[in-house]
C-alpha cells in the first residue's frame, strides 16, 4: 500500500515539473514572439517617421501666412514662392472627385457584397481588381482624350474625373469586404423581421460595417490626394487662385514637382514646405473623418436601429 502510495506522489511530482516546464517554454515563446512583433511594428514605422522628419527638417523653415495664403509669383528673388492657389486647388479637386467616387465605389461595393454571387459580378469584380492596378498616367490619359480634346480647354472636371477613376476601384473592394466581414444573422433577422432586403443592406448591414468603408474612402482619398500624373493631363496647373470649374487649376502635387524642376534655392525649400502642408492636409483629413465618424457619432444597437425602420 505504500509504495502505490508513494508511486502517485512521484507521479504528480513529475506532473507538476513537467506543467511547470510547459509554463515556463511557453512563457518564454511568448516573450520571444512579443519581441519578434515589436521589432516588426518599429521596421513599419520607421519609414514613416524618416519621412515626416525630413518632411519637418525641411520645409518647416518654408512655413509662414503668407507661404500658405499667397500667390506663386517670381521664382529668383530669394523668398520662398507660395502655394496658397496650390492649397485651395487640392481641397476642390480631392473633394469633387470624392463627390464623383465615393458614391459609384460604395454602391458597387454594396451590390458585389449583397447582391451579387452571378457571372456578371464576377465580371465586375475581376474588371474592378484589373482597374484599381492601372497607372495614374494611363486613366490621366484617358480623361484627356475623353473631356479636355472634347471640351478644348483644361478643366477641374477632367481632373476630377480622373481622380474618381482612381477612387471607386478601392472604396468598391474595402466596401465589399467589410460587408462580407457582418455576421449573416444579422441579415436572417432583418429578413425575419419583413424587412426588404434593400432596407436591410442600407439601414442595418451597412451601418454595421462603417468603420471598414472609412477606412477605404480614407485610402482612396490619401491616394488622390497625392496624384502628380493625372493632374498634368487634365487641369494643367496655375497660379492663381481657382476662377471657374472650366479652367486650369493649381493642386500641390503639381506645384510640388514644378518646385522640383527649378535650379533656386528658395524653389527647393518652397518645394519642401509644399510637401509637408500636403502631409499635414492629409493627415488632418483622415484624423477629421475618423474623429467625426467614429468616435463623435453615438453608436446605437440594433434595437434602437429596427425601431428608426419602423419595426
Amino acid at each position: 500500500m505504500s509504495n502505490i502510495i508513494q508511486n502517485k506522489q512521484e507521479k504528480r511530482a513529475e506532473y507538476r515539473a513537467m506543467f511547470r516546464s510547459n509554463v515556463k517554454n511557453r512563457l518564454l515563446v511568448d516573450k520571444i514572439m512579443m519581441g519578434v512583433v515589436f521589432a516588426c511594428v518599429l521596421i513599419a514605422i520607421t519609414p514613416l517617421l524618416w519621412i515626416l522628419g525630413t518632411l519637418f527638417y525641411g520645409g518647416a523653415e518654408a512655413l509662414s501666412w503668407e507661404f500658405l495664403t499667397g500667390e506663386p509669383g517670381a521664382i529668383g528673388e530669394g523668398i520662398p514662392p507660395a502655394i496658397g492657389p496650390a492649397i485651395q486647388g487640392t481641397l476642390i479637386i480631392i473633394g469633387l472627385s470624392s463627390i464623383v467616387g465615393i458614391p459609384i465605389g460604395v454602391m458597387s461595393g454594396i451590390y458585389l457584397a449583397e447582391f451579387g454571387g452571378n457571372w456578371f459580378s464576377k465580371q465586375i469584380r475581376f474588371f474592378t481588381d484589373v482597374f484599381m492596378e492601372f497607372p495614374s498616367i494611363v486613366l490621366g490619359v484617358f480623361a484627356f482624350l475623353l473631356i479636355v480634346l472634347f471640351l478644348g480647354h483644361f478643366s477641374v472636371w477632367a481632373g476630377a474625373f480622373a481622380l474618381s477613376l482612381i477612387m471607386f476601384p478601392i472604396i468598391a473592394r474595402a466596401t465589399e469586404e467589410s460587408l462580407k466581414m457582418v455576421p449573416w444573422s444579422i441579415r436572417e433577422a432583418g429578413a425575419a423581421l419583413g424587412l426588404r432586403k434593400w432596407i436591410v443592406t442600407l439601414r442595418i448591414v451597412l451601418p454595421a460595417a462603417k468603420n471598414g468603408i472609412i477606412t477605404g474612402i480614407l485610402l482612396s482619398v490619401s491616394r488622390v490626394g497625392g496624384e502628380t500624373a493625372p493632374l498634368i493631363m487634365t487641369i494643367l496647373g496655375s497660379s492663381q487662385f481657382f476662377s471657374g470649374f472650366d479652367s486650369p487649376m493649381d493642386a500641390l502635387p503639381l506645384r510640388i514637382w514644378r518646385f522640383s524642376l527649378q535650379p533656386y534655392d528658395e524653389a527647393r525649400l518652397a518645394g519642401w514646405g509644399a510637401a509637408l502642408v500636403l502631409v499635414i492636409t492629409i493627415l488632418a483629413i483622415h484624423i477629421g473623418v475618423r474623429y467625426w465618424f467614429i468616435h463623435k457619432r453615438k453608436k446605437t444597437d440594433m434595437i434602437p436601429r429596427l425601431s428608426k425602420i419602423g419595426v
